[in-house]
């Protein structure tokens, strides 16, 4: 071979190692909206279980192109809910690596199974809440605590461990949960009065600020915030601006001195007025009857249901609400609890979720009560008066 061919030959070797070796040290951007396609029902999954999922449970997750592992997921198995989350993450995406899957962690309340928490507190008893006579908050069940985000230290550790879990490759973002307790008088001011509460929710408002900040870019930040509520003028949308998107719960239960159709109603247009601007929604419709030691208009836990007639009817009536709001990055999850050993619908796919849906032809339209709404093949009549609907599949 010739000299100046092999010279330029070695050239063209080393010019191909140097730039692997760059495209090695470029870090992997996340993808940080979910995938998204109108062919089908687009489904949420939001779930529980303190021990590992079997492979046949991981196979039906990866279906999901968004999913919230809860509080406890994998606790038992793993030692701790981060471990088991991450583990459950990294099975799923095994299978999809396209599905986006979040990390649960609640804005406040100390539930167990976190590890690292505990670590903290250990060290740090006078990071929970306690009510001027110096009695701990508590919640409804009478066992478990709060965390005084009013103070600076205890917002950097929160700060912290979100980063730390959401450096894992596995995890896409973060669902931040109660929210709602924290924004609305009620549920603290009974507990440690309006000046202890305000600083709570000052200091809420910092955290959420410097999440987005600090893990905003790269990472999917689901909120428990859209709720129609008394105490919010835009039924909470004007807390969006931290998030990527909201989760919905508690959408058909009123608690603001409306009737059942004018909360729904208003609860729609918040939903809909999001989703056109961008915004992720995951719907979560409770198919069972709500359970009675919920706090009501705050939490949503539900009785476990019966397939039968009435559920797939039920169904019908959950799917066309979502239907008259969804636009792209919505989905949906009608679910009956999300603790994966007490629910009917778990492992479950339903009839309406295999049919062709195809994109809207239009935004949805009303009168009075009754919306109606087209898509490819699909026709959609909500009546939410008389809660029944018409699904006319093409």
């Amino acid at each position: 071979m010739h000299f100046k061919t092999t010279f330029l030959l070695v050239l063209f070797a080393i010019s191909l190692s140097a730039c692997s070796a760059q495209k090695q040290e470029v870090p992997v951007v996340k993808q940080k909206l979910p995938e998204f396609s109108w062919d089908k029902m687009p489904l949420y999954m939001h779930m529980r279980k303190s021990t590992a999922f079997t492979k046949k449970e991981i196979t039906y997750l990866s279906k999901f192109p968004l999913i919230t592992f809860e509080k406890t997921t994998g606790s038992k198995s793993s030692g701790s809910t981060e471990k088991g989350t991450i583990k459950a993450a990294k099975a799923v995406k095994k299978i999809n690596p396209n599905a986006t899957v979040l990390y649960y962690k609640n804005v406040v309340i100390n539930w167990k199974g976190y590890k690292e928490d505990e670590d903290f507190l250990y060290k740090h008893r006078e990071a929970l809440l306690v009510n001027a006579k110096g009695e701990k908050a508590l919640m409804p069940n009478g066992k478990t605590g709060f965390f005084d985000i009013s103070k600076d230290y205890v917002r950097e550790y929160w700060l912290n461990h979100v980063k730390k879990v959401t450096e894992s490759p596995f995890i896409d973002g973060v669902f931040l949960d109660a929210n709602i307790k924290v924004l609305v008088p009620v549920f603290f001011n009974s507990r440690v009065g309006e000046e202890k509460r305000e600083a709570i929710k000052t200091g809420y408002l910092s955290m959420m600020a410097d999440l987005d900040t600090q893990i905003g870019k790269d990472n999917l930040l689901i909120a428990n915030i859209i709720r129609v509520r008394s105490e919010f003028e835009d039924s909470g949308r004007a807390y969006l601006k931290f998030f990527d998107g909201s989760y919905l719960e508690g959408f058909e239960r009123g608690n603001s001195g409306m009737n059942y159709e004018d909360y729904l109603a208003k609860g729609i247009e918040a939903v809909q007025k999001s989703a056109r601007e961008g915004n992720v929604i995951a719907m979560s419709l409770g198919i069972g009857k709500g359970l009675k030691n919920a706090v009501a208009g705050i939490d949503d836990a539900r009785k476990k249901v019966n397939i039968n007639e009435d559920f797939t009817k039920r169904l019908d009536y959950l799917l066309a609400i979502f239907l008259v709001c969804a636009e792209k990055y919505s989905y949906v999850y009608p679910h009956d609890g999300y603790g994966v050993g007490s629910s009917a619908v778990w492992l479950k796919t339903f009839p309406q979720y295999e049919k062709k849906l195809g994109a809207p032809k239009g935004y949805a339209k009303r009168e009075g009560y009754i919306y109606t709404r087209s898509f490819e093949h699909l026709d959609v009549t909500l009546d939410i008066q008389n809660k029944t609907a018409q699904l006319d599949w093409k």
